[in-house]
């Protein structure tokens, strides 16, 4: 098994685990598939986080596989990782990517398929396929574009740079970047035999987790609405856009979960939603 998932108060925890730096190969993304359809089916999952075990996050495709593929078994891997991510980004639930490493060509695209991406200071982002012959296959070209800007898109993909994740966050990648390096008693950062500083996965974990916890209390009826409207009105005019709005949240108010959270609010207590 490539892929671990942990469910718990609400979030469902999936680690990508394919020592030695978690490479998307066909065996991972289809057991990632499967986890994916386990968390769409279960109404008890109010929020997901994503991450990677060890030094990586995702530290890209599997070269191995890809090197020998002729144009139609490309795009039938193409098509495969598209299918992936697409189900992940269309899931229902917010998605919280919590960056501990390495997230490199389809690492950095899994992280683009995310609502919120959390950056440990370890992490390194970049489309570096161009040094390969060929470019982003797994969305990197339309979801780079659509959430950095065409110009910071066209520089990283062009170039194959790796930034760091201070760099990602000044251009909207990353939201979040936290401690990433285990540090002493004196808080310097603890190295390992050849001198390099000894990466700590603990705080991106921790960050991501409150988040994911902190939103995990909040209406999921109204989380998930909340969603739609902003990902299907990226696609429709600024009209059509607040028209859809104003449809999904009069829409609210027939729930339980409206009346139970205005009522809370309004006896000054804690609301418990139900999701009804």
């Amino acid at each position: 098994m490539m892929i671990d998932m942990e469910k718990k108060d609400g979030v469902a925890v999936i680690t990508i685990n394919n020592p030695p730096m978690n490479v998307l190969c066909t065996a991972l993304l289809n057991e990632l598939d499967k986890a994916l359809d386990d968390i769409g089916s279960d109404p008890a999952i109010r929020t997901v986080v994503l991450t990677g075990a060890g030094r990586a996050f995702v530290a890209g495709a599997d070269i191995k596989e890809m090197m020998d593929l002729d144009p139609e078994g490309a795009l039938a891997f193409a098509h495969l990782g598209h299918g992936v991510l697409r189900k992940l980004e269309q899931l229902p639930i917010p998605v919280i990517a919590a960056v501990n490493g390495f997230a490199l060509g389809g690492g950095t695209e899994m992280a683009l398929a995310c609502d919120i991406r959390i950056a440990s200071e370890a992490a390194k982002f970049g489309q570096p396929e161009v040094s390969l012959g060929v470019i982003p296959g797994f969305g990197g070209t339309q979801r780079l574009t659509r959430l950095v800007g065409s110009g910071k898109a066209k520089e990283l993909i062009y170039t194959g740079d790796i930034i760091n994740a201070k760099a990602a966050q000044s251009i909207g990648l990353t939201q979040q970047v936290v401690e990433g390096y285990k540090k002493d008693e004196n808080g310097e950062r603890i190295r390992n035999e050849k001198g390099k500083p000894v990466q700590d996965n603990e705080p991106v974990l921790k960050a991501a987790m409150d988040m994911a916890t902190k939103i995990a209390s909040k209406g999921p009826v109204a989380m998930k609405n909340a969603k739609k409207a902003m990902d299907e009105g990226l696609d429709m005019t600024l009209a059509n856009g607040l028209e859809h709005e104003a449809k999904l949240f009069s829409g609210l108010f027939a729930t339980k979960d409206q009346k139970e959270g205005m009522a809370a609010f309004v006896e000054k207590r804690e609301p418990d939603f139900r999701g009804e």
